[in-house]
C-alpha cells in the first residue's frame, strides 16, 4: 500500500490517504532517478522490556532492507472487503507483524498508538506501543520462531534481535539503521526519564 496523502482534520486527528498499489510500484523506489511512485505506509511496533530497553530487529540477508536495524513492523495491508483503513485496522496489522517477526502474540487492543512519523522518503509510520514483557520471553519467542521457520525450510524474515535503552547503545550496533529509528528511541528514552 501507499500513502497518497496526509492531513490534519483537527488536534488529535490525522488523516491518511491510501492507495493500493502492486509490488512494480514498490520496485520503482529502487530504480535510481524513479519518479513514478508513491511513499508508502507501514506499522511498527515499539516493543519495551520490564527493564525499560526497546526492541530492535534486523532483517536478514535476502529481504529488501538487508542487515537493517528497525522496529518489528512492516508495510500495511488494504483492508479485505475494501473495509476502512482506519487505527483498529492498522492496530491489527501491528499485532499480525509482532508475531510473526518475533513470535510474541499480542492482542490487537493491548497495542496503544504512540506516534505517526515520516521517514526521509516521505513514507507513513504509524508507531504502537506494546505492554512490556520479560527480555528472556521475547528472546525466547523469537527463538521458537526461527527454529520453527528453520524446520519448514524457511529462512526468517529478521536475523537477529536486541534489545536497547538508549541511541547510544543504538549507535553501537553494526549496519545500517532505518532513518526513523533514532529519533523514535530518542523519544522513548526521554519518555522514560
Amino acid at each position: 500500500m501507499s500513502c497518497a496523502g496526509l492531513r490534519r482534520d483537527d488536534p488529535d486527528g490525522l488523516v491518511i490517504t491510501w492507495a493500493r498499489t502492486t509490488y512494480r510500484l514498490h520496485a520503482l523506489r529502487r530504480v535510481p532517478g524513479a519518479t513514478a511512485w508513491l511513499p508508502s505506509l507501514f506499522v511498527n511496533v515499539m516493543q519495551p522490556t520490564d527493564d525499560g530497553r526497546l526492541l530492535v530487529v534486523r532483517m536478514s540477508s535476502w529481504t529488501a532492507a538487508p542487515g537493517r536495524w528497525q522496529l518489528p513492523g512492516g508495510s500495511a495491508e488494504p483492508p479485505e472487503d475494501d473495509g476502512l483503513l482506519d487505527t483498529a485496522a492498522l492496530r491489527r496489522h501491528a499485532a499480525r507483524e509482532l508475531a510473526e517477526e518475533i513470535g510474541a502474540d499480542t492482542a490487537p487492543d493491548e497495542l496503544t498508538l504512540w506516534l505517526v512519523i515520516r521517514d526521509e522518503g516521505g513514507s507513513v509510520g504509524v508507531l504502537f506501543l506494546a505492554p512490556s514483557r520479560p527480555a528472556p520471553f521475547l528472546h525466547e519467542r523469537f527463538a521458537d520462531l526461527v527454529a520453527s521457520e528453520t524446520a519448514l525450510g524457511r529462512d526468517p524474515e529478521l536475523d537477529r534481535i536486541t534489545l536497547v535503552r538508549s541511541p547510544a547503545e543504538l549507535a553501537r550496533l553494526s549496519g545500517p539503521h532505518a532513518d526513523y529509528l533514532e529519533p523514535v528511541v530518542r523519544r522513548y528514552a526521554a519518555q522514560r526519564s
